[in-house]
């Protein structure tokens, strides 16, 4: 079944799901009006696949649509700076963006429970709780009150946690380190002692080169490569315990929203949990390709140490007990979120993990 048949028919069952009348596949097309939104994303073109996810979610509502809704996606400071994105939405400058709601964690911490915290979801059990869990819904009821409507797309999976200058063998080597992270995790990792410094992309490997930065977090090992960190800064930690399933979200204002016809709703929908999909099969596929280039051109990978990782848990938690002590909405999302952590690891242990754990040993056999 090709991309537009399935999102054709996926759209068409989700508004009679909703309990509009079904539409014939043609319909869509004959019929409907024609839309043009712009969406502006928080990435540059340079992030292709995080980028991408922006422009496979707009191809698949194009196709589904026979041409009638179309998505133009911009890149980062196109139309609005990258950080402005959910801001110029909220505010009807453009329909809506492709971004991550932690980056305006500073307005308010509820958005970065739209994306990740550390020690949260990973990407499985976020998708389970977003889908399942009432999670979309639990997050537009916040959302709507920023005049945003919220669907998740895209997801890079559990990160890598950063280039480091120097070994980090304790949680004393942590002290005054100065660090180049993002947004909520930097709030966490401060109470280890750590100094977070906010350095964009471009920047970041010209300040390890010079010393200005001790250590900096990107992505993963496909985005990092192409920035030559292991260069300036060969030691590469894991795992990214701020960043453990953050999921990327396409934001529509939400009059804009409302305005929309309840079959283009259900194909934006669609589209962006397909897209969803799509970006973490895409890394699956490309971060193990990188990760072997990357230890041949001179990355040494090292585990955190456990002081570090039980310190940083205890840190995160006394954090999200903090704002949930004056903050009614993270309160209610992070209780729901934490609760679903509990009973997923419960069954993961069982069988994923037992399964995971064998065939890594078959494979450091060399059996695979």
């Amino acid at each position: 079944m090709d991309r537009r048949s399935f999102l054709t028919k996926a759209s068409v069952g989700g508004v009679a799901a909703a309990g509009a009348a079904a539409l014939a596949a043609p319909a869509i097309a004959q019929d409907a009006p024609t839309v043009t939104w712009r969406v502006t994303s928080s990435f540059p073109k340079s992030l292709d696949t995080i980028f991408g996810a922006a422009e496979t979610m707009s191809k698949y509502v194009s196709e589904a649509t026979g041409g009638k809704f179309t998505l133009q996606v911009f890149p980062a400071g196109e139309l609005v700076p990258g950080l402005e994105a959910a801001d110029a939405v909220s505010a009807g400058t453009v329909e809506a963006c492709h971004t991550a709601s932690y980056y305006y964690w500073g307005k308010d911490p509820t958005y970065a429970l739209g994306t990740t915290v550390p020690f949260g979801l990973n990407y499985r059990q976020m998708n389970a709780w977003l889908y399942y869990g009432g999670g979309i819904d639990l997050m537009n009821e916040f959302f709507n009150t920023q005049n945003l409507h919220y669907m998740p797309c895209g997801n890079t999976g559990a990160q890598m946690g950063g280039w480091y200058r120097k070994e980090i063998n304790s949680l004393a080597d942590l002290q005054g380190l100065k660090m180049r992270i993002g947004g909520f995790a930097g709030k966490v990792i401060e109470k280890l002692g750590v100094v977070p410094q906010q350095i964009a992309g471009g920047d970041i490997y010209p300040s390890l080169e010079k010393g200005t930065i001790d250590a900096a977090e990107w992505v993963g090992p496909y985005d990092d490569e192409k920035l030559g960190f292991q260069k300036v800064a060969p030691y590469y930690y894991y795992p990214g315990w701020w960043e453990g399933g953050p999921t990327l979200s396409t934001m529509v204002n939400l009059s804009k929203w409302n305005e929309l016809p309840e079959a283009y709703q259900a194909v934006l929908s669609s589209a962006c949990e397909a897209a969803n999909s799509n970006m973490m099969a895409s890394y699956d596929w490309k971060n193990p390709i990188a990760l072997r280039s990357l230890v041949a051109n001179g990355a040494q990978l090292r585990p955190f140490p456990q002081d570090v990782m039980v310190a940083a848990f205890e840190a995160a938690e006394s954090t999200y007990a903090e704002i949930s002590a004056t903050n009614p909405a993270f309160k209610k999302i992070w209780e729901s979120q934490k609760a679903f952590l509990a009973d997923a690891y419960l069954w993961a242990q069982i069988s994923e993990y037992n399964y995971d754990v064998f065939m890594m040993t078959q494979q450091q056999a060399g059996k695979l």
